[in-house]
């Protein structure tokens, strides 16, 4: 069984996936595994030079302020690095054993069509709580932070599509969010087995 959970910038997945890890669920994190591509695999290295240009890489390191101007910069400069990065990160979840997944950009990068999930979990947070964390986290400006999430979906567009919904506004209890998905999860697991068995 693939599971994936998805959420925009600030939405918490990354500290929802922290939950699940607690409880002995390994989650493949789709934003680590590009940056370790990006930094090890060399066909990936040429491709984005031959798209950004040979200044995203100095003395063999990503340039990630480079690459991010270029991502910014137009909405087709983004789906240009999605086409680029996603197949290699979907190849490498593939070959990975994991069978749980966090992307943040799951339905906008088309990754949801590389791969065949069997639930989609969303994490939601309210907007002035997602510009705040990010805020923090990064250290940077409102304006930037909205700029980040404007990047994505509209997070309305992003929970239509999935089976599941966690609200992380920041008062809900994410460790009992987390035990009532993997209940779910056991009780799929169960009535497929005894659909498969009739």
């Amino acid at each position: 069984m693939r599971i994936a959970i998805t959420g925009g910038i600030g939405s918490g997945k990354s500290f929802f996936c922290r939950q699940l890890e607690l409880r002995g669920v390994s989650v493949y994190d789709c934003d680590a595994a590009a940056k370790r591509l990006m930094a090890s695999d060399e066909s990936l290295k040429e491709a984005l030079c031959r798209t950004v240009g040979n200044n995203c890489y100095q003395g063999g390191q990503l340039q990630k302020r480079v690459l991010a101007q270029f991502v910014l910069h137009s909405e087709a400069n983004k789906r240009l690095i999605d086409s680029i990065v996603h197949p290699a990160v979907a190849l490498d979840f593939l070959h990975s054993g994991f069978s749980w997944l966090e992307s943040a950009i799951l339905f906008d990068s088309g990754f949801v069509r590389r791969v065949d999930f069997d639930l989609i979990v969303g994490v939601a947070a309210p907007l002035e709580v997602r510009i705040e964390r990010i805020m923090q986290r990064d250290n940077i400006s409102r304006t930037k932070a909205l700029q980040w999430i404007e990047c994505q979906w509209p997070q309305e567009k992003v929970m239509e599509r999935c089976d599941v919904i966690v609200n992380n506004d920041g008062k809900n209890d994410l460790g009992q969010a987390a035990d009532l998905l993997l209940a779910t999860v056991e009780k799929y697991k169960n009535d497929n087995s005894t659909k498969n068995k009739s």
